[in-house]
């Protein structure tokens, strides 16, 4: 049976330590909102030379659009059961606040067209589907219904949609272990608007997202950290976080 699916992948790039989370990273996107229930937030990309050398922004800060109930704390490389804040569950709509592995991307384009991406790609059909069924052995999965000998999930997202939104778009790897009702398929987006908030995900520009698919580099080993500017505040400097300077978006 082959699937396109992400959940070994995500287990095995979910492998870092509490105590230094970044690892070998040299690439961090950092998402940083106002409070818990806040729909917008800011994005900002950082790189560096060496994992022991400084974080330098690139760019500029963008827009952002979060879940419609804000953030919950969710499953990453970090341990945030210590934290205040709300806990990310299936069907919250709340987008995952912690740290993140970052990849595979995927798009609507076929492999070829997509060449200028580096993370691995997976090219989405009209048989892809985002299991978010509990129940399911394929919870929290990217796979073929096609190449399913027993579909055994009674919810999912089709994958290849009529609009854009996941035209193109990075695998967050939030729960890698998969663990039941602890939330399922999230993802870098493109948004519908600039005021119409996600089921879970992040979404932003189309532009800006495309940016920063050119940007990611698998080598790299890029993250994400994504949280209320508070907790962020706290931990930047425990996890050797980006600093930020809060500047409007454009």
């Amino acid at each position: 049976m082959r699937l396109i699916s992400v959940s070994l992948f995500l287990v095995m790039i979910a492998m870092a330590t509490a105590a230094d989370p970044l690892g070998h990273s040299r690439q961090c996107v950092v998402v940083v909102a106002p409070a818990w229930n806040s729909k917008t937030a800011v994005l900002r990309a950082f790189e560096r030379t060496r994992p022991d050398s400084n974080w330098k922004m690139r760019g500029t800060a963008v827009p952002v659009v979060l879940g419609k109930n804000g953030l919950g704390w969710g499953r990453g490389v970090i341990d945030a059961k210590i934290n205040d804040g709300p806990r990310k569950i299936e069907g919250d709509n709340r987008a995952p606040a912690g740290i993140f592995r970052l990849g595979p991307a995927f798009g609507y384009a076929p492999a070829q067209r997509a060449h200028w991406i580096k993370l691995r790609y997976l090219p989405f059909t009209s048989d892809t589907e985002g299991i978010d069924d509990p129940r399911s052995r394929f919870y929290n999965q990217l796979v073929n219904r096609s190449k399913v000998a027993q579909v055994d999930w009674r919810t999912s997202e089709r994958m290849l949609r009529a609009d854009d939104l996941y035209k193109w778009g990075v695998v967050v790897a939030h729960n890698p272990a998969a663990t039941p009702g602890a939330g399922s398929c999230i993802f870098l987006h493109i948004w519908k608007n600039p005021s119409t908030a996600t089921t879970g995900c992040t979404a932003m520009a189309e532009r800006d997202l495309v940016k920063l698919l050119r940007w990611l580099d698998p080598n790299a080993h890029p993250i994400l950290a994504q949280m209320p500017r508070r907790d962020y505040a706290m931990l930047q400097s425990s996890y050797e976080l980006p600093a930020i300077h809060e500047k409007p978006a454009r």
